[in-house]
This record gives C-alpha cells, sequence and structure tokens, in this order.
C-alpha cells in the first residue's frame, strides 16, 4: 500500500440523511487529513476514506461518537479497500438504488441560531418564517423520494439565490448542505387569502402573519397551510371560537390540540 497508507469502505445506517452527516463527514475526514468521498444513496450513506491507521481509527471512533444530534446512527458496517491515492475528500452526487429504504428524519422545531437570525432586524431573514439550517426545519413533509437531495422536495422549484447558494456550498457553514436554504429572496412566501366575511380586508397592506394574529385575537378561525397539510385555528381561549370551530369540525368532544409559546405558560394553564 502506498506510504503505508490504508482505505476503508464504510456503510451508515439509521437517520443519517436531512441531519447534517455528509457535512459532518465532510469536516471529520478534514480534521484528520483524510481523502476520499462521502454520498448519499437510497439505503443510506456510503463513505470511503484513505490515510494512515491512526486517523482511520479516529474518524471511525468519532463518526457516531460526534454524530450531528439529529443523527440515529443505526449501524455501521466497515470493510477494508485498496488504497487508490486519493489528494481530496468530496461530497459526491447521491445515488438512487432501486428497493433500498431509508429514515428520514421528522420536521424540527427552529434551532436557536436560526432564531436569532429570525428576530434580527439587520439580519436578511429577518421575519422570514422559513428559515432553516442543517440542524432544524422541514425533513419528512418535503420530501418525494430517497435519497434526500433538494431535487427530489418541494423545494426543487426554488433555486437558491447566490447567497443562499454560497452558504450551500461552504464546508464551514451551518447551512453546508441543507436541503431546504432559503431566504425572501428566493424561498417560499406567505400570503393570506381573506374569506367573503373578510372583504374588507387588504392582504398586500400589511404583515400578514400580524394580521392573521390580529384575526385570531378577534375570534376568527385561521386556516393555516403548513408544509404537511392545513392546521385550523383559534384562540384557545376565546369560547365562543372554540364552540364554533367545534361546530363546523363536527367535532363537539374530542380533545383539540393546544399550542403554547413555552413550558412556563403550560404550567399556567396546566398545573
Amino acid at each position: 500500500m502506498p506510504g503505508g497508507l490504508i482505505r476503508k469502505a464504510i456503510s451508515v445506517r439509521g437517520v443519517v440523511q436531512g441531519v447534517g452527516f455528509r457535512p459532518f463527514v465532510y469536516r471529520l475526514a478534514h480534521e484528520y487529513g483524510l481523502t476520499g468521498w462521502v454520498l448519499n444513496h437510497s439505503g443510506g450513506v456510503e463513505i470511503e476514506v484513505e490515510g494512515s491507521a491512526a486517523a482511520l481509527a479516529a474518524f471511525v471512533r468519532d463518526l457516531e461518537g460526534k454524530a450531528p444530534p439529529l443523527a440515529r446512527v443505526e449501524g455501521i458496517e466497515i470493510t477494508d479497500v485498496p488504497p487508490v491515492g486519493s489528494t481530496t475528500f468530496e461530497i459526491r452526487h447521491s445515488v438512487a438504488e432501486e428497493g433500498r429504504y431509508q429514515l428520514i428524519s421528522p420536521d424540527i422545531a427552529t434551532c436557536p441560531d436560526c432564531l436569532r437570525e429570525l428576530l434580527d432586524p439587520a439580519d436578511r431573514r429577518y421575519r422570514y418564517p422559513f428559515t432553516n439550517c442543517t440542524n432544524c426545519g422541514p425533513r419528512f413533509t418535503i420530501i418525494a423520494d430517497i435519497p434526500y437531495d433538494r431535487p427530489l422536495t418541494t423545494m426543487r422549484d426554488f433555486v437558491m439565490c447566490p447567497q443562499c447558494q454560497a452558504e450551500y456550498d461552504d464546508p464551514l457553514d451551518r447551512r453546508f448542505h441543507a436541503q431546504p436554504n432559503a431566504c425572501p429572496a428566493c424561498g417560499p412566501h406567505v400570503w393570506l387569502v381573506p374569506s367573503p366575511q373578510l372583504e374588507t380586508l387588504k392582504p398586500e397592506a400589511d404583515d400578514v402573519i400580524a394580521q392573521a394574529a390580529r384575526l385570531l385575537q378577534a375570534g376568527a378561525i385561521v386556516a393555516i397551510k403548513g408544509l404537511g397539510g392545513f392546521h385550523l385555528a383559534c384562540d384557545a381561549t376565546d369560547e365562543a371560537a372554540v364552540r364554533t370551530l367545534r361546530e363546523r369540525k363536527k367535532r363537539p368532544a374530542k380533545p383539540l390540540a393546544v399550542m403554547m409559546a413555552t413550558l412556563e405558560e403550560v404550567k399556567q394553564h396546566c398545573w
């Protein structure tokens, strides 16, 4: 083998797509000075790495021990393959394999980093409701097929702007290979459609989320289209609004889901 180098082929199974696993592998390989490649396929993640025995041992150790927080590694298979003298490490294009099955992460609540951007008036994603990164955002509800890549999700129709593409391509950015990456300039938008009873509403005249909040406060029922369907929402503290919702849904007694902002607020109402 050239220069004492060895090469390993590694197959990883579990929730390893849509959770930043390929970027993690890329950075881990660079940390240990390894060469090779990583790719998604319809059954998981495939890796080939080449380097010294000590570096490969550390890489394999950290592959599961330091995996991204949203990843769930269920199995790792390692085999020896001949060294090829590769000089770089790359993320290769995904490979579709008929008959294979891959676990996909559920949608993940907005992470603290994205929340800071969302609430920062100076940030280009200020108040953009579809803000996400490799640590949060939609996964299961946007996927159309495996392996998990943007062309196989509902984000395929939204071409990234130069700034979002630069984030997507930067190994040091937390949006490196974040498939739903988007911003107000290139991503999906939210709008408000008034019912016939609200003909005086001017959806373009104001922030539509603020308008929806005012409608909820006024006792209206708002149909909110999410990534996976519609949610019918009303003010849970407004008895008349809840009664109207139950009548329209023909659901006189079955419990309804209640959303609250914090655990402290839950305790105020439920303890």
